[in-house]
């Protein structure tokens, strides 16, 4: 479209805008397979029960929500520049950003996160993860990734992420030396998840409950059309290559219907944040913070409060004890796929999409007036 004389921009959209269309056959919510399976070198890939990913956030994964997250079925990232790896006892950092006045949090975050990061204890809150007989997964900045994950792989990670606002296979800069991706994912033992590289793809630029990348640097697409595209391009790449890569939707996702949508877009699995800091056992204690929140310059991002609904468990599974969607996410993706007759996660994104923007408001006066269920602000 047309946006002035000489410059077009297409439009995008987000999941408020969409709506999934019922299938001509339905299938018992049972008897759905929504396995999530991560590719690994020379061997067999690493398979999770549910395409669910909780984000590496101080406020959402500490050892202890990993472990839970994987003993449930799916994989929870540690942030390795976090406070987890600043300080031998992150508990007591963690109670002062929740005590935090709102004026004072910001400057509070780009303190605590200027404590230096000890390798130590890098390599020590991954073992305690393998300790319990789970997946480990950790995360970096592209700047340190290929330091911190040789050592988070050497003391037994499973998994590494790549994690910043926009990840390209060619960084220019002359103030430092740029992570080489490519060479960095093939020196790697363990998967490698990142923004843009070969054993999963992350797609989600500031769409987060906690993010403001999107006011501050005005940059981001819709989470609908992000996924879309990315699973385009996959698709493209599988057949020339006959690999597979994995999308992971990242971000924007609060409610069941989101990470549906997600799924039904083309995402192999989803990425959640502030649904999971929700979580009686996640360490922010109803706060959530995103990760360049303390940046020391240019913050982006804010601490919110999400309150403390329920057990990571009744997130994941139920009973749901709101009316917000906000839990029993699986129970939400696998009704889903029964209603559109998905058998699996690769049928499911066959699914028929439509353009929907009343999808959220039809018919929801009263919820709406009330604050309640679809209505919940």
């Amino acid at each position: 479209m047309w946006i002035g004389r000489n410059r077009k921009a297409r439009v995008t959209y987000g999941f408020d805008e969409i709506a999934l269309v019922p299938g001509r056959v339905t299938i018992n919510p049972n008897e759905v397979d929504i396995a999530f399976r991560l590719p690994r070198k020379e061997t067999q890939p690493l398979e999770f029960k549910i395409p669910i990913l909780a984000s590496a956030m101080d406020g959402v994964v500490d050892v202890a929500f990993a472990v839970a997250m994987n003993k449930l079925g799916g994989l929870a990232v540690l942030n390795l520049e976090g406070v987890q790896t600043r300080y031998k006892n992150p508990q007591e950092v963690l109670q002062k950003v929740v005590d935090a006045s709102k004026s004072e949090i910001t400057a509070l975050l780009q303190r605590i996160y200027q404590e230096p990061i000890q390798q130590d204890l890098i390599a020590a809150r991954v073992r305690q993860i393998k300790d319990a007989g789970v997946i480990a997964a950790v995360s970096s900045i592209p700047q340190r990734a290929a330091e911190f994950g040789r050592i988070a792989q050497e003391a037994g990670a499973d998994v590494f992420v790549v994690q910043s606002t926009v990840s390209t296979v060619r960084h220019i800069s002359s103030e430092y030396k740029s992570l080489d991706l490519e060479k960095f994912c093939r020196e790697m033992r363990i998967p490698v998840i990142v923004e843009c590289g070969p054993a999963a793809v992350l797609v989600g630029v500031g769409p987060g409950a906690a993010c403001t990348s999107r006011g501050v640097l005005g940059l981001g697409v819709p989470q609908v059309t992000a996924t879309v595209d990315c699973a385009a391009a996959r698709d493209a790449y599988f057949k020339k290559t006959s690999r597979y890569v994995p999308i992971v939707t990242d971000g924007g996702m609060s409610r069941g219907g989101d990470v549906c949508k997600a799924l039904a877009c083309g995402a192999d699995a989803v990425m959640v944040g502030s649904a999971f800091a929700k979580a009686h056992e996640a360490p922010g204690r109803g706060y959530h913070w995103g990760m360049a929140t303390p940046h020391a310059n240019l913050p982006r991002g804010t601490r919110i409060k999400v309150g403390s609904t329920g057990s990571l468990k009744q997130i994941l599974f139920g009973p749901a004890e709101v009316d917000d969607g906000s839990q029993n996410l699986v129970g939400a993706i696998t009704t889903c796929m029964g209603n559109v007759g998905a058998r699996n996660i690769p049928e499911f994104q066959q699914t028929e999409i439509i353009i929907a923007p009343s999808i959220r408001t039809e018919g929801k006066l009263f919820q709406t007036v009330q604050n309640v269920g679809m209505g919940t602000s």
